[in-house]
């Protein structure tokens, strides 16, 4: 952080290798959950700074597929990560429910589009269990376990393993081994 206790803005770093921790199960708490195509993810609500409607970003020359550019806001340039693409997801349409998730994660300020924001769920440690073993070849090291809320389950994602991967280049790499 800076001098005056605010995050800084990511910085588009060359590709540089993390060093991946074992998913921790999710603790109890409250969690934002939002929708990417027919799944539900959430999220910790503690990370959230706030949500905004979705703006075409300004493209970045070179920066990965998933990061769709930059945004000022309030005088801070925050990176823009389309969820969809870093997970592989089918694209959707930009539409009115189109919603930026603005985070404050390693000490910086992203945002994450999402198909849309559901609402702030409180999970107790007995609605989540831990997220099945898949080989996948998507990294899935961020999902931390799944919750039953009545009828829907709710992916719970630790979003500072997922945006912290080398692939994104968000942040350098002794930022990663803190």
């Amino acid at each position: 952080m800076d001098a005056h206790n605010t995050p800084t803005p990511a910085v588009l770093s060359p590709s540089a290798p993390t060093r991946r921790h074992a998913p921790v199960l999710a603790g109890a708490g409250e969690f934002l959950s939002f929708r990417l195509g027919a799944e539900e993810y959430g999220i910790d609500i503690l990370r959230v700074q706030e949500i905004r409607s979705y703006e075409e970003p300004t493209r970045i020359a070179n920066a990965p597929e998933s990061i769709k550019g930059v945004v000022n806001l309030r005088g801070v340039i925050v990176p823009v990560v389309d969820m969809r693409i870093k997970l592989g997801c089918a694209k959707v349409e930009y539409n009115a429910l189109t919603v930026v998730i603005v985070l404050s994660v390693h000490n910086r300020v992203v945002g994450l589009v999402v198909d849309s924001v559901s609402d702030v769920i409180r999970l107790g440690q007995e609605h989540i269990k831990a997220a099945p073993q898949i080989n996948t070849s998507l990294d899935a090291g961020f999902i931390t376990g799944i919750a039953s809320v009545g009828e829907r389950m709710l992916i719970l994602a630790d979003i500072e393993a997922l945006l912290g991967s080398s692939d994104l280049g968000l942040v350098t790499p002794t930022e990663t081994l803190q």
